[in-house]
């Protein structure tokens, strides 16, 4: 059984520095320093979709149930409707990834805190 959508909002909100808001008609936007996002759901219909490592991008989009996400795929962001195609620890470490891969973006001043061990 893959992660409710429940779940997932409360994985994200753990993540260091995360709040979530509403945009753009009801879109659920996972976001750190302000408004870095790392997380959507329902962008298109029930779904769930972050960012992911440039070179694992065309891996992840073969794989059945996940597709590139619309808009947000030049910068390498996958979606996915429910129930989820990935297990619940994949899915919690691809989203803990797509975290910080965004936190790696930010002023080094700002990482501080944001950033988690390895």
């Amino acid at each position: 059984m893959s992660l409710t959508e429940t779940q997932v909002a409360h994985f994200c909100l753990g993540l260091p520095g995360a709040r979530e808001d509403y945009k753009w008609g009801g879109v659920r936007v996972f976001s750190i320093a302000g408004n870095k996002m790392f997380a959507l759901q329902n962008l298109r219909g029930d779904s769930l979709a972050f960012k992911v490592d440039q070179d694992l991008f065309l891996g992840h989009v073969d794989r059945p149930g996940i597709h590139p996400a619309p808009y947000l795929a030049r910068a390498h962001w996958i979606i996915m409707n429910t129930p989820y195609p990935l297990g619940d620890d994949e899915l919690r470490g691809l989203l803990q990834r797509s975290h910080q891969l965004v936190v790696s973006r930010l002023p080094k001043r700002t990482q501080i805190g944001l950033k988690l061990e390895d």
